[in-house]
C-alpha cells in the first residue's frame, strides 16, 4: 500500500513527544506495554493509543508472546525523515560557511 494512503505518516507519528520518547525506549529492545507504560505518568490507554499511530505509520511492530504484546522499533521509515532533515542540514552548513567566510575576511 502506498506511504500515501496511510493513517499516520512518520512525520505526524513523531511530532509527538510522548511518541518519540516510545521510539527511543523501543530503539533499545523490543518491550511489552506494560513496561513502556511505566516510564510515563499517563494511563496504558494512552500509551496504546501512541502505540496504535505509531503502528500505523509502520514505525513500530506488535506480535503477540503468551498473554503479552512485545512492541520493537521498525526504523526503516525514519529514512524518508532523514532525508527530509538532510537537505536543510546542507542548507544550514552551506549558511554557516558563507557567514565564517565574512567574519574572516572582516578580520583582515
Amino acid at each position: 500500500m502506498a506511504q500515501s494512503a496511510q493513517k499516520h505518516d512518520v512525520f505526524q507519528a513523531i511530532a509527538d513527544p510522548t511518541r518519540r520518547e516510545v521510539l527511543r525506549l523501543l530503539a533499545e529492545k523490543e518491550l511489552p506495554i506494560s513496561e513502556i507504560s511505566s516510564h510515563f505518568p499517563i494511563s496504558r490507554t494512552a500509551v496504546a493509543k501512541h502505540l496504535h499511530i505509531l503502528s500505523e505509520a509502520e514505525l513500530v511492530s506488535g506480535r503477540k508472546v503468551g498473554r503479552e504484546k512485545r512492541y520493537r522499533l521498525q526504523p526503516e521509515p525514519l529514512t524518508e525523515l532523514k532525508h527530509w532533515l538532510s537537505f536543510y542540514e546542507q542548507f544550514w552548513n552551506n549558511k554557516l560557511s558563507i557567514l565564517k567566510h565574512i567574519v574572516e575576511n572582516k578580520e583582515e
